[in-house]
């Protein structure tokens, strides 16, 4: 029994490329040896924390894992959708202010970069339908209709989920950290539910064996230290997270209070075909797990989920928005080094067990 072990995304990013990237001053070929750098140098070190399934770090996505797609878009605004975090910060999504909705940039680049480098298989992340589909304006668009910028960003999502599976991404994970958000902007339940109806529509130009490379994460959000979504309560997002028609679901649980309750409900949830890669390392807490713990929270886990359907991960990525300076990259690294050797450690006790 070999329980399989994936990262979320982003690596915090090396100083001197955010020190660049905010000053202004170099040229684009200097920024884009910064960048590649910066890539070549996350995928050395991921790969030497032992890890078989790798990223890149989101090292090169503009700004943001959110809206890199859009970045620099002419037909954009950036007062659009904002969310609020804990400690009070908050974060804009650029407001779409005319047609079309097309994307400027598809993942696919960022996981060529990566693989000229990788010895390994390496996975890429995406942005969710349901988060894009924030930038459409309440009051509408003059001659473009909501129904045609559904159509468009449907489009825009299945291009770029088919052009990683085609480069042989491992798996495409689809953030939907508004999942979990989305209950506490309307504790109805509307919004969560059209979030599913519409992410679900784009799965389903996916046939089933595509859809097994396909994943879900879900988070209440990383940000500077602070979460946008924790204080809502797990029992109202999962029953409508795993409806949704994918083969893996990547799911924060670490930083949970009551981490068995939440085990409970993803044991009810879970169906056959499906696997949950639990999250057994908190990013946004300063002190570097030990194997022994991850070991543990695993072995947890597995007291609910068949080992079978069993997987470990980072609750979030390390630094979701590239000006994000609270942790360092030494400090994700050995987090990540943890992640693998404890995941080694739980998967040869379930051995035993056998």
């Amino acid at each position: 029994m070999t329980i399989p072990t994936e990262p979320i995304g982003s690596i915090p990013r090396p100083t001197e490329l955010m020190d660049a990237v905010e000053g202004g001053t170099l040229s684009a070929s200097e920024l884009d040896a910064l960048y590649e750098d910066a890539v070549r140098d996350t995928v050395a070190r991921m790969e030497a924390t032992g890890s078989t399934v790798i990223s890149d770090g989101e090292q090169r996505k503009y700004h943001n894992f959110w809206t890199y797609c859009v970045h620099g878009s002419p037909n954009t605004a950036p007062d659009g959708f904002q969310i609020p975090f804990a400690d009070g910060h908050t974060r804009r999504m650029p407001r779409l202010t005319r047609a079309p909705f097309r994307y400027e940039r598809y993942a696919d680049s960022y996981l060529a970069v990566a693989q000229r480098y990788a010895t390994v298989a390496v996975k890429q992340a995406v942005i969710s339908p349901s988060a894009l589909s924030l930038m459409y304006p309440p009051e509408g668009l003059p001659g473009y209709s909501r129904d045609q910028f559904i159509d468009d960003l449907l489009g825009e999502h299945e291009t770029e989920i088919r052009r990683c599976l085609e480069r042989g991404a491992h798996k495409v994970q689809v953030d939907f950290t508004e999942g979990r958000l989305a209950m506490k902007l309307d504790p109805s339940g509307a919004l969560l539910s059209s979030f599913i109806d519409l992410n679900n529509l784009a799965l389903s130009r996916f046939s089933s064996e595509e859809r097994a490379l396909i994943g879900v994460h879900t988070c209440p959000g990383a940000d500077r230290d602070s979460t946008h979504s924790a204080d809502v309560d797990y029992a109202e997002l999962l029953p409508s997270l795993f409806e949704l028609k994918v083969g893996n679901f990547y799911i924060a649980l670490a930083r949970e209070r009551d981490p068995e309750r939440v085990l409970a409900i993803i044991a009810e949830c879970l169906k056959p075909g499906q696997r949950v890669f639990v999250g057994v390392i908190d990013p946004i807490d300063a002190r570097i797990e030990t194997p022994e713990l991850v070991r543990e929270r695993l072995l947890r886990a597995a007291e609910f989920i068949p080992p079978s359907q069993l997987g470990s991960t980072d609750d979030c990525g390390f630094s979701p928005f590239c000006d994000d300076r609270s942790t360092s990259r030494e400090t994700a690294f050995a987090k990540i080094a943890a992640r693998v050797a404890g995941t080694a450690l739980a998967s040869a006790i379930l051995r035993e067990r056998l």
